[in-house]
This record gives structure tokens, C-alpha cells and sequence, in this order.
């Protein structure tokens, strides 16, 4: 994808890339998976606990550290996806809900809901997952 992808922190630099991989999902807004060096130098810290996609493989977390501030596991990776999903290695995906980020210098909206990482921008139309009542969709 070619569209720069920006995040930031209390308006300090977490990342940027126009090297974004943009992964849809059924009754989901968009995913972007973000290369490991596109984050700023010390931004991200390993995090506690992982959760495995029976699709894409296993997951482990990651927080943000910019300054004194902290986000605990506000992003995930897949450090040896299954095949087909190869090309997430390397990446992180973020949630939105405590980060300003923007997609082609459009404000991202976060997708409902604490379980879900997507990232909602014009080009999107739900209902999403993630809003009261959609968890059995």
C-alpha cells in the first residue's frame, strides 16, 4: 500500500510508513499492519500474553512507550504467521482507540469495541463487529 500511514502519541512521533499492509477481515474495518521500522527508535516494548488466529497463527502483544507515557499491549504481531499470511512478519498492527493515527492524512475512527483493532476511515461503510449486540455475527 502507498497511502502514508501516520501514528502518533500526545502529538509525539510513533510511527510512519507508506509501506503499510492492509488486511480485511469479515465484518471488519481494515487492519494495517505496520513495518517494525517504521516505529520510532524505543517506541515499542514487549508485552505480557499472546492469542493465536486460526487463520493467521500466533500472536504476541507489544506496548507503546513514548516519553513517560505507556500503552499497555495496544499492538500485536505475528512473529511466524501461517502460511499465506508470510507477509505480515516483520509488522505490527495497532488499536486506535488511545493513538491518533491517519490513513492518506485522514483521522482514523476505532473500531468499536475493546477486542477488535480496526481502523475505520471514509472508505469504509459497516456495521462492524465490536458494537453491542454484534460479538455473534
Amino acid at each position: 500500500m502507498s497511502e502514508q500511514v501516520v501514528v502518533t502519541l500526545d502529538g509525539l512521533p510513533v510511527a510512519s510508513t507508506s509501506d503499510a499492509v492492509r488486511v480485511l477481515e469479515t465484518s471488519h474495518p481494515p487492519v494495517y499492519y505496520l513495518p517494525v521500522d517504521a516505529f520510532e527508535p524505543g517506541v515499542l516494548e514487549a508485552a505480557a500474553g499472546s492469542s493465536v488466529c486460526e487463520y493467521k497463527g500466533g500472536a504476541t502483544y507489544v506496548s507503546v512507550r513514548v516519553g513517560d507515557r505507556l500503552l499497555s499491549r495496544v499492538g500485536w504481531t505475528y512473529p511466524a504467521p501461517l502460511p499465506g499470511y508470510e507477509v505480515l512478519a516483520g509488522r505490527v498492527a495497532l488499536y486506535a482507540h488511545d493513538l491518533t493515527c491517519t490513513v492518506a492524512g485522514e483521522l482514523v475512527q476505532p473500531q468499536p469495541g475493546g477486542f477488535y483493532g480496526g481502523w475505520i476511515t471514509s472508505r469504509v461503510v459497516g456495521p462492524f463487529k465490536g458494537s453491542p449486540g454484534t460479538l455473534g455475527w
